[in-house]
């Protein structure tokens, strides 16, 4: 019998998490003060942070009943890849900050539950090393920052090739960092022993890093001629990751990307944005059929995944609970965060009454005040 992850879980409780919001309060507990406040804030007063998870809830589903009887399955594939159920790993930074396995542990977890995951460039493993702990299968997309250093951009996605992963996610919000002001108040830096391997930090850089001084690499003129560059570069499918307008949507349909991902960035760049699952529906029907339609932001529930699938998505990515989740029991608890998820779609489904995705429609949904 395996230990129950041990933490606060509501007043006087110890418990094991029963659902993905459970994890945060474990993470709180374990995790220095100023490292909590980097993975959980947002930009600016944080509007968008909260809209993100409101949006879902101003959403109702309306079943239909007496349709049992028939063979339930939430499979699907993203990208080519197959998943048991349409949530993927988001690309999160600085995962051993959250535990020492990091994304090695994550990539871990993603293989057992049998779902796909995306590795950030600002990974604190290698991603040879984490192709490795990924299996065989490889159910790994990389995410790429492009850096002013273009010739190791280049380098990056070439390996990330060579290696076995999937699909570039290349994120396109990043302009600019945002002001996460919880970031700054805590003076939040990664700690000594973490290591970037897919960053070009200076070899005379003297001190920790601190998040804005790695995004001070990035490429801040990113524009649509990049992303035709790295479609050419490799034979990787693209996705652009950070799209909220139909326009930039149908941009990237006729340089012929393989898919998007409508996110905010977890509110943490431009504050007030909108919330990806308010406009999921306006961008898949902009693209139709050219591309796959990913969402991120705010998914805390199989009910929300059901939610986006219905608007238009392929697939949503989780982010933050799994940071809480590797936080509380490393693999072990990422491994729970994914399967209580994939249960709680899986029920949604049932009491749906839809025994596939192909049958989650708009017309389960209405517009609510919740």
């Amino acid at each position: 019998m395996s230990t129950p992850i041990s933490g606060r879980v509501g007043e006087g409780a110890q418990s094991e998490p029963v659902n993905l919001d459970e994890f945060e309060a474990i993470a709180r507990e374990k995790l220095p003060h100023a490292s909590y406040e980097y993975f959980a804030g947002g930009a600016g007063d944080e509007v968008s942070l909260r809209e993100n998870r409101l949006a879902f809830e101003r959403i109702a589903l309306i079943p239909r009943v007496l349709r049992g009887g028939r063979e339930r399955s939430s499979a699907t594939s993203v990208l080519g890849v197959p998943v048991n159920f349409p949530a993927l790993v988001a690309p999160v930074a600085y995962q051993q900050v959250a535990d020492p396995g990091g994304e090695l542990a994550t990539a871990r977890a993603v293989a057992v539950a049998g779902t796909a995951m995306c590795l950030s460039s600002l990974s604190t493993k290698s991603l040879e090393d984490v192709a490795e702990a990924s299996g065989p299968a490889r159910p790994i997309l990389f995410q790429l920052y492009a850096y002013r250093d273009r010739g190791l951009t280049d380098e990056i996605v070439l390996r990330a090739q060579a290696n076995g992963f999937k699909a570039l996610v290349v994120t396109v919000d990043v302009a600019v960092h945002g002001r996460r002001e919880r970031e700054y108040r805590n003076e939040f830096v990664l700690p000594d022993d973490c290591e970037l391997p897919c960053v070009p930090v200076p070899a005379d850089h003297d001190g920790p890093l601190s998040p804005h001084e790695v995004t001070g690499l990035m490429q801040s003129d990113l524009n649509w001629d990049d992303i035709e560059r790295f479609i050419a570069l490799s034979d990787l499918p693209v996705v652009i990751k950070g799209v909220l307008s139909a326009k930039d949507a149908s941009i990237a349909a006729g340089l012929g990307v393989a898919g998007l991902v409508v996110s905010n960035h977890g509110g943490r760049q431009l504050d007030t944005a909108i919330a990806p699952i308010d406009v999921v529906a306006e961008i898949a029907d902009a693209v139709g059929d050219q591309l796959e339609v990913l969402l991120d932001g705010g998914v805390r529930r199989g009910s929300d995944v059901v939610k986006a699938i219905a608007l238009g998505a392929r697939a949503v990515l989780i982010a933050r609970p799994i940071v809480w989740a590797l936080t509380a029991d490393g693999q072990r608890g990422v491994e729970l965060a994914l399967s209580l998820l994939e249960a709680e779609i899986n029920d949604t489904l049932a009491l749906c009454g839809c025994a596939t995705l192909s049958e989650v429609t708009p017309e389960l949904l209405r517009r609510s005040g919740l």
